[in-house]
């Protein structure tokens, strides 16, 4: 059940400013002979935090301290249960670690920075998740893109936490 919505009009501006920087040296390269082109996409720390930002304004999760708890990012307005975000802007799957401590609840967004809209593919208990996941890994393991959708359909309405604000 993909829900969506519109990204603030200051992500519109952010974009908006990594795409006249892409023209500015796509234009600088083809001028000076070099066949590079470079995407600039956003993602790391930032786009990690635009998806903690949208879990507390679309669903109040109240965001832990400060990476207090590795794998739990917040806790939602029961104020019981632990919710990990993941978020992606280049249309993947979520990415997770070995962690003693996982979460509760999933919540995973994907970003379309070019239309400025975001979709929640993955509302859920996390374990629904994790399942396709082997029980002992190093560094970090995707679920993939079907994977994570397919994850979604398994989870019952009753299991979802509520989008506070209306999908367009």
């Amino acid at each position: 059940m993909t829900q969506t919505f519109e990204l603030p009009a200051e992500i519109k501006e952010l974009v908006a400013a990594r795409n006249n920087l892409r023209t500015y040296y796509a234009s600088y390269f083809e001028r000076s002979g070099v066949e590079l082109k470079l995407s600039f996409t956003l993602d790391g720390n930032l786009i990690g935090d635009l998806g903690e930002a949208l879990a507390v304004k679309l669903f109040g999760i109240r965001l832990a301290d400060a990476r207090s708890t590795e794998g739990i990012d917040g806790i939602a307005p029961d104020g019981e249960t632990t919710v990990q975000v993941k978020v992606t802007g280049t249309g993947r799957g979520p990415a997770f670690r070995q962690t003693e401590t996982r979460a509760d609840h999933l919540l995973f967004f994907d970003l379309d920075f070019e239309n400025c809209t975001g979709s929640v593919v993955f509302n859920g208990p996390e374990h629904y998740a994790t399942s396709y996941l082997p029980a002992s890994f190093k560094n970090q393991r995707s679920v993939s893109r079907a994977q994570i959708r397919l994850a979604d359909s398994k989870v019952p309405d009753s299991e979802r936490l509520p989008m506070l604000i209306p999908s367009p």
